[in-house]
Formats: structure tokens, sequence, C-alpha cells
């Protein structure tokens, strides 16, 4: 089947979500209501983002059977959903044309003038709502769509105008090669996912080809303190852009780095031996301090205004689930992460060492447990 475009759909056209609950597609059944597509859905069951969707307009069922199917002009569905889910079955005998969320929002972000992926292993929910804020900050009126709860947004979507979309781009199943962005980031590359990628070498391959998808007007911002980053744009044939701490030669680069007794950084960001800007940030942790050069590189890029990027990023305290404060009993603080990869896992525990308090305990709950099976040792 060709490949599909928005034009392909009438105005106002009914498209059916399985698994509409999720943080991807809620957020993407949100722009498409607000584009006038008429919008229906089902999930296991009943969540703040599905009601959300119900006050919108979409008819939302709980549960998925055949006969939610309402002829539908279009069924979208997540990398998630199984090939004999009764609705995404009867939709195909129906003849129905089935699509997969990333192509569905590859498609939708064709609309936009400066669609912004974010990439990586890790930090792809963070980075996406740092640069958020500093869109925000700069009255750009940015649409953005992130996987994960930002507060300043009340939620995981905001509808703005058709120029800025800053979004996650996920590599599993290899997702993100549905996307032409104009300007990409690559945090950082890693193993993951290995239900599906065969091992490194399959990983980075496949970041080669996101890269390449990159517009030849815009731009790939990558984190050259990570070797796999650097083995993915070696033989890029677009503008590349390195950030880093301890790779001197980067483009952009973080100077005289404190830590307050949250662990939060104040830094200057150097470009070529300059000082561009000081940075305060609110969330902890060294990898923010890249995650945050990230997001200077490319608001750089943009033409967005080194007070913007101060503002935003010191309004940045976090998503729901990473380092999320969530009280204290008996003079115990609780932190809530979503870290479900070693990496991340270290990173999270690091930046809780890093915090002015005596002993860190930690309770451990397992993503997947194939996932906790692959990463054990």
């Amino acid at each position: 089947m060709s490949k599909f475009s928005m034009s392909d759909l009438p105005c106002g056209a009914k498209i059916h979500m399985i698994g509409i609950g999720g943080i991807s597609m809620s957020g993407l059944a949100g722009m498409l209501i607000n584009f006038g597509y008429t919008v229906s859905g089902s999930d296991a069951k009943r969540s703040e983002l599905t009601d959300e969707l119900e006050a919108m307009g979409a008819k939302i069922n709980i549960g998925q059977c055949a006969e939610n199917i309402q002829n539908p002009d279009l069924v979208c569905y997540t990398a998630a959903i199984a090939k004999d889910n009764p609705e995404l079955a009867a939709a195909r005998s129906l003849d129905i044309r089935t699509i997969e969320r990333a192509e569905l929002l590859g498609a939708v972000m064709e609309l936009y003038k400066y669609p912004i992926a974010v990439a990586g292993t890790h930090g792809k929910t963070t980075a996406t709502s740092m640069l958020s804020l500093v869109l925000l900050a700069a009255d750009t009126d940015p649409t953005i769509l992130v996987g994960g709860e930002l507060p300043q947004i009340g939620g995981n979507y905001r509808i703005g105008k058709k120029d800025y979309l800053p979004f996650e781009a996920c590599e599993y199943v290899e997702s993100f090669l549905h996307f032409k962005p104009y300007m990409s980031i690559i945090t950082n590359v890693e193993e993951d996912h290995l239900d599906y990628f065969s091992g490194l070498k399959h990983i980075i391959s496949s970041f080669q080809k996101f890269a390449r998808l990159t517009s030849p007007f815009g731009c790939i911002i990558v984190c050259s303190d990570d070797k796999n980053v650097c083995k993915v744009v070696q033989n890029a044939d677009k503008k590349v852009i390195r950030y880093a701490i301890d790779d001197k030669k980067a483009d952009y680069t973080a100077e005289n780095i404190t830590f307050d007794g949250n662990a939060h950084a104040r830094f200057d960001v150097m470009r070529g031996g300059d000082k561009m800007v000081e940075i305060k940030l609110n969330v902890p942790g060294r990898h923010n301090v890249l995650n945050a050069l990230a997001v200077t590189a490319a608001a750089d890029f943009l033409g967005i205004d080194m007070s913007a990027v101060a503002t935003g990023l010191s309004q940045f305290g976090g998503t729901k689930r990473r380092f999320e404060h969530i009280g204290e009993i008996n003079g115990c603080e609780i932190i809530d992460d979503y870290a479900h990869h070693p990496t991340e896992i270290k990173a999270t525990l690091t930046s809780a060492k890093d915090m002015d308090k005596k002993r860190v305990w930690v309770v451990f709950q397992p993503h997947t447990y194939s996932r906790t099976k692959a990463f054990l040792d």
C-alpha cells in the first residue's frame, strides 16, 4: 500500500484508535480532534487521559471487541497491539485501512513547519519537555507531544500553531523511521528493546537510518560524549551539531558546573569558547546537564533568544514519574522514577546519592519481566 498522507482522508473523517489511552496515542488523538476529525477509540481501562478525550468529543469504549468498529475511515493501532486483536482483525476483514500510530503521527507532522524529533535510548521525555518549555518561554506557541505528563501544559500534549512541533521519536520496532523531522536530537544510544533488536549493531544501524531522514535544511544534534551516537553520525550527510561535558571539542559544552544540596546544577553554556548563557536547573543530575545542553543547541539553531532558554530550563521541574517528589514520611523523602534500564537506574541512584541525605533505599518494580531478564547482570 502507498505511503499514507493526511490528504487521503476527507474532512471530518472518522478515525478509530485501538489503545487510545496510551500516553502517545492519547496525545495524537487530541491533535486529530483539534484538526476536526471524528475520533473514537478503545482501551483496556478508563483513565484521566480517556476521560479528557471523552470531554473533547471522542467516543471511547472500555474493552476491545469487533463490535467497536463502526465503519471508520481509518483504524490506528499501537505497536503493542497483537495481530489477533479483535478490533484490528475486524477492521482488516472489512477492508478498512489500518495504520500504526507512528505512521499516522508521521503524516500529521508533515502539516508542521518545524517538527523536532527527540530520539535516544534515554532522556527523550525530559529533553522534549525542556525544549517545549523553552519554546513556550519564547512565545512561539508550539504544539507539543511528549511521552509523559508535563505540569506546565496540564498533560502530555498541547495544541498550538503549526510551526514548532517538539515530539519524542521512539526507536522501538523502528517506529521513528516513519518521521521526517526538520531537526533531530539524539541523546544517547545503548542496548534496549532487545525483544525486537538483535543487538547494539542493529540499534546503531536503525539510528543511522533515522538520522538520514532529517531535513537537509535542518540539523542533527548529538551528544559527542556517547561513542555510539558518534558512530551513528560519522558519515551523516546533514549538518551535525555536537554537545558534551567531557568532549571539549564539541560545539556546545558546560563549564563551571556546581550542584546544590538537591543535586540541581548551575553551569555556563559555552560555544566556541564564548559564554552563551548561565543555566540553573531545578531537576537533579549530571545527565540533565547534558539534556539542557541539547536543548540550548537546538534553541540556538532555531534562533531562540538565550534569555528564553534560561527561563524555560529553570521552569522545568520534571515530568510525572521522572524523579518525582511524592512526599515525606517519618523524615524519609519518597521519589518516584520511571527508570527501567540499567543506565537510567544508575543515573537515578547517582542523583539520589548527590542529595544531602543519609541513606538511599531502592524499591524496584520491573517494567516488563523480559527487559529485567535481558538486563539482569
